[in-house]
């Protein structure tokens, strides 16, 4: 044996080993089999390269804890690091207000549903369930940066923005001459950017560097100069967030680019769902916020300026709700479970990735076999390859079990809705997928206003006039290889 041939079978042998300590740990940490199995896989088939893979992608920082929120909080009250003490008191009660939620709901099966839902969010986060609301809803980006940019130009006191993906771009440089704008009349600007999010468009550092140069701070959420050792990489924030004096908020799926606008060739009409909230709600879509900050600079922000009062807004009843590896329980994903499992009418989904675990596609399957109209509208532009093609191989069991798939045609649709019975939407950043389930920094408003939610439904009805169902039995009779090629990706799905 040569002295390639012995480095070789030395590192096989490390990687096996390696790759068998690591499994174990997996299997100690009782993760979902289906992801337990993807990895045990990716470690036989592939050794080395699979231990690369798991330090990058792998490691369940959920169970490391390196997010910390409610450590955080504690921390901020031990070194009395809130300078309103009793503004941040008054948000907490909104919570316990929500005791006398029933005051807002009939005794009937619907409500019950609803009663279920708001429970389940307040017991998994401090997630409060308000009433004075005015909603908008913004079918493309269009739609959503002539708002956000006339609601900018009339803030007075602070503006905060955090996004997935922030490029130079003809809509960025509109959002970056109005900020600089305001930061010279004195409005406090901050912005909180997902470094991986952006990463592809770091050549663009002076798009951001302008901005700083006029007092503008700008932080990179989790940055990840040393990925594989940190682990960072697989946990980014996702979450789409305008705030605006604390009185309007803005969250949805639409980040800062042009494409956003419909103006990339590829993609064309770009379909996506935003909406703008003024009244309580904006309260946490600011806390989310500022926690976010924190985490990032460790800069305390809790000023009374940041939570002003609010006066009379509307009557629509929501819940903001943040989910990510800083909280114990999935809040979204468990959301939704439960939603889906109280239909008794209709479950309407628009998303633009469907990987959904077992839980979710055993609770859609069930609902659909027991009569509940199941519909998912998803795009026929592909975005992700490997993503879209394992997404096929959720439709095959979907339509199995009498539900209804909708490739969209008219663009690219973007848009993260799910309807339940026409009493329960939500819409945010989070899609039907397991990484924003289980990984992401997610944020989502539950709305149970039903004039709200008629009017997402519209929009629904209106995506299914431009788009084409998927017959079954087309589908059944697709190639070996197409549905092989979907299988594999499939395989991989619980790590993408």
């Amino acid at each position: 044996m040569d002295i390639v041939q012995g480095l070789i079978l030395g590192f096989l042998i490390l990687s096996y080993i390696s790759g068998t300590i690591i499994s174990m740990t997996i299997l100690l940490e009782n993760r979902d089999p289906s992801k337990t199995v993807t990895w045990l896989l990716i470690f036989i088939l592939l050794p080395g390269i699979g231990l690369i893979i798991y330090a990058v992608f792998g490691r369940n920082l959920r169970k490391i804890k390196i997010f910390k929120t409610q450590e955080l909080a504690s921390n901020m009250k031990e070194e009395k690091l809130f300078k309103n003490i009793e503004e941040i008191n008054k948000l907490i009660e909104l919570e316990q207000d929500t005791i006398s939620i029933s005051k807002f709901l009939k005794d009937n099966e619907e409500d019950n549903a609803r009663l279920k839902i708001i429970s389940l969010l307040l017991n998994t986060g401090m997630f409060p369930f308000t009433t004075n609301n005015k909603v908008d809803i913004f079918i493309d980006g269009n739609e959503k940066f002539k708002n956000l940019l006339d609601d900018i130009s009339k803030a007075n006191n602070h503006i905060h923005l955090e996004y997935f993906i922030i490029k130079d771009s003809e809509i960025g440089q509109k959002i970056k001459q109005l900020l600089i704008k305001k930061a010279k009349e004195n409005v406090k600007v901050r912005i909180l950017y997902d470094d991986v999010g952006c990463w592809r468009f770091w050549f663009h550092r002076k798009f951001f560097n302008e901005m700083k140069s006029y007092g503008i701070e700008i932080v990179p959420f989790l940055p990840t100069k040393f990925p594989i050792i940190g682990g960072k990489l697989n946990y980014r924030n996702h979450r789409k967030i305008a705030v605006i004096d604390g009185k309007i908020g803005y969250t949805g799926g639409v980040n800062i680019g042009d494409e956003y606008m419909g103006k990339n060739k590829k993609f064309g009409y770009w379909r996506d769902t935003h909406i703008r909230i003024e009244g309580t709600s904006v309260y946490m879509l600011q806390m989310t916020f500022l926690i976010d900050w924190y985490y990032n600079t460790k800069e305390v922000l809790l000023d009374k300026e940041y939570f002003p009062k609010l006066s009379e807004c509307g009557n629509s009843m929501i819940q903001v709700v943040a989910s990510g590896p800083d909280s114990d329980w999935e809040a979204i994903h468990y959301a939704y479970f439960l939603g889906i499992c109280e239909a008794k009418k209709s479950i309407y989904i628009e998303t633009p990735y469907f990987i959904p675990d077992e839980s979710i596609l055993r609770a859609l399957k069930s609902a659909a076999l027991s009569g509940v109209d199941v519909r998912i509208i998803f795009p026929k532009i592909v975005d992700h390859k490997i993503v879209n093609t394992a997404s096929y191989s959720y439709f095959d069991d979907i339509l199995k079990s009498g539900g209804k798939v909708y490739l969209y045609n008219k663009g690219f649709i973007h848009s993260k809705v799910i309807i339940i019975d026409d009493i329960i939407a939500s819409t945010g950043s989070a899609n039907m997928d397991l990484r924003s389930f289980m990984l992401n920094f997610e944020i989502n408003a539950f709305i149970y206003d039903q004039t709200v939610i008629k009017l997402m439904k519209d929009d629904f009805f209106e995506d299914m006039k431009n788009s084409e169902e998927i017959n079954i039995d087309e589908f059944k009779n697709r190639s070996i290889v197409k549905k092989s090629k979907e299988s594999i990706a499939r395989l991989f799905s619980p790590i993408l």
